[in-house]
């Protein structure tokens, strides 16, 4: 069973006992986390869809530890101009250990409500609908060799 759910604005595959690095959650370490937002569940190949995300669908981990990746160094360069930038930073990362995937058990989303029927007037049934203006036949193939070619005048004519 894997799902995919979307953790601190980015989407993982995850599935239990899986250990992943997301973007820094607000959590302390050890306590308990659900994300309800399950764009896709996978039952032993029933797939359930989310539009977007999935009813009642949770995922809960723990977290397990703050820390910081490793270093990124973002060098920017212009040739023949002498501009060279060059800038690194670490980013702040929660490692999560997924426990546990349930289809049902998280937010119910509240129920939709139906749209009115349409109920149209006296007036706009029995007014006559007005009738489309036929398109314009294309001329023939034998109408087009027919028609006599206009002169194309050229700078040295005028």
């Amino acid at each position: 069973m894997y799902a995919i759910v979307e953790i601190a604005g980015q989407q993982f595959k995850v599935s239990k006992d899986l250990k992943v690095y997301v973007h820094r959650l607000t959590n302390e370490e050890g306590s308990k986390v659900s994300f309800d937002k399950v764009l896709l569940l996978d039952d032993n190949g029933n797939i359930t869809l989310g539009a977007p995300a999935i009813e009642g669908a949770s995922v809960e981990a723990k977290v397990l530890q703050h820390l910081k990746g490793d270093k990124v160094i973002v060098f920017k360069k212009k040739r023949r101009k002498g501009y060279k930038k060059r800038n690194g930073h670490r980013q702040y990362l929660t490692q999560i250990l997924i426990e546990g995937i349930s289809a049902t058990g998280g937010k119910k989303a509240a129920p939709k409500k139906e749209a009115a029927p349409v109920v149209e007037t006296v007036e706009e049934v029995a007014a006559p609908k007005k009738a489309k203006a036929p398109k314009a036949e294309k001329a023939t193939e034998e109408e087009v060799a027919a028609a006599p070619k206009k002169a194309k005048k050229t700078d040295n004519q005028e």
